[in-house]
């Protein structure tokens, strides 16, 4: 085998609670992560030494400074080997959008090396490796396509798979910086209820009693959230117009994902989700009607 394509799916954050600075700078979290069916598609090809990437009809970067070129950095780095390769990357996933594409696309190309190199290493190396390289990538890693995101976001406990949802997802046109929306961020109240009663107030995790499916069903005041939404949308107000209109739209409940600007409208219809899609292009640049991830 000389080459292989991969996926690389984006994701959304059905929650979000920022717990805590941590004295390395960096925030632990608590989040609901769940891969949707958008991606990114990525080529890996063989070559002798040399690490090349393209990005086609994209700005971003096409060196050192693109994620996907430092996964397969790490991957050489560690495994030694003295080959290289090519990377054609082909963006779907809107960047700085709060989607986890750059992640993504990091743990395709760590995962993708893995087979093609057929270096075998198990999904705990290859997470760790992921960590090296940012705080989402692990879960892209994880075989599954809802897990528990905490600590920094790097330690991942799998959910059970959610059924019989689809998304709207809307993007008004700009990206946003994960490192402004953090460092505008104030901590909330410490006595902030725990909306998930999985958790026990020490912080420890503890079972869940409810899958992710009846979690999202539930659609009521308490889920879906994100502490960080507040943070952008004070800043640009498009994102409470797009719940808005999601809602309209007969979402049963819309949040903006990550760090944003991209909000995602839940639906219990596939039907719903697509109508609320066709409204919803005629309004905003970027509009897309997705499902889970198939696993």
């Amino acid at each position: 085998m000389t080459e292989i394509a991969v996926k690389a799916p984006a994701k959304i954050n059905l929650t979000l609670k920022v717990c805590g600075l941590r004295a390395d700078g960096f925030h632990n979290i608590k989040s609901v992560m769940q891969k949707i069916d958008l991606t990114d598609e990525i080529l890996l090809r063989k070559t002798r030494r040399q690490i090349r990437l393209s990005c086609p009809g994209s700005d971003l970067p096409e060196d050192e400074n693109n994620i996907a070129f430092k996964a397969a950095l790490t991957f050489f780095k560690h495994s030694g080997l003295k080959n290289g390769v090519e990377i054609k990357l082909h963006k779907g996933i809107p960047t700085a959008a709060g989607l986890g594409g750059g992640s993504s696309d990091a743990a395709a190309v760590l995962t993708g090396l893995n087979k093609l190199f057929k270096t075998n290493y198990p999904p705990p190396v290859l997470r760790k490796l992921g960590a090296e390289l940012g705080s989402d990538v692990p879960f892209f890693i994880t075989a599954g396509g809802s897990a528990l995101a905490t600590g920094t976001g790097t330690t991942i406990d799998e959910l059970p798979e959610a059924e019989d949802v689809w998304f709207v997802l809307v993007n008004p046109g700009f990206s946003v910086s994960t490192k402004w929306v953090y460092d505008n961020f104030r901590l909330t109240t410490a006595d902030k209820p725990d909306i998930l009663s999985g958790y026990s107030k020490s912080g420890d995790m503890i079972l869940l009693p409810e899958d992710i499916t009846r979690l999202i069903h539930r659609a009521d005041t308490d889920f879906p959230f994100n502490d960080l939404e507040t943070i952008t949308a004070e800043r640009y107000p498009v994102i409470k117009d797009i719940k808005g209109k999601l809602l309209e739209s007969r979402a049963a409940a819309a949040l903006m994902s990550g760090s944003g600007p991209t909000v995602f409208g839940i639906f219990t219809h596939r039907q719903a989700a697509e109508n609320c899609s066709k409204a919803c292009q005629t309004i905003y640049p970027w509009v897309i009607s997705c499902a889970t991830w198939p696993v």
